[in-house]
């Protein structure tokens, strides 16, 4: 089974924050998480306060949690709001199903990890996410 890499996840947070700036949003934080819901890496940079991190995180844990983008699980939630209240309050609190996460897939769709964002809008997190994804040679999902 292939793993997630230390490298491969500072790739992604590099070329998301790349895009971040390039796209100039305010400043962001990154998380990459492994298949089972670790911490792999994290940024977060110059400006960005301080729920910055906990925050992608959440949104990330939340994707890899579920085998679900968090746009995904952003909707779902809205289509069932007591079933997502009740996954938050069972993750302690570490569940966000909130727009600005991806999954992290090998070429053949297994699931890796997942990435999230949080310091822009959720349209922005996301974007960059797969931004950073796509740029490691991986696929989003």
């Amino acid at each position: 089974m292939t793993r997630l890499t230390l490298d491969q996840a500072n790739q992604i947070i590099t070329a998301a924050l790349q895009q971040s700036a390039a796209s100039g949003y305010k400043p962001m934080a990154v998380v990459v998480l492994d298949d089972a819901g670790h911490l792999k890496a994290a940024q977060r940079q110059d400006g960005a306060s301080m729920f910055r991190i906990d925050v992608a995180t959440g949104k990330a844990w939340a994707a890899v949690g579920m085998d679900a983008s968090s746009r995904t699980l952003a909707q779902r939630a809205k289509d069932n709001p007591n079933f997502f209240v009740t996954l938050a309050s069972t993750a302690q609190g570490r569940f966000l199903p909130q727009t600005g996460a991806v999954l992290i897939r090998d070429a053949d769709g297994a699931i890796l990890g997942a990435v999230g964002a949080s310091g822009g809008t959720g349209d922005e997190d996301e974007a960059i996410c797969i931004a950073g994804v796509h740029a490691a040679g991986l696929v989003h999902g």
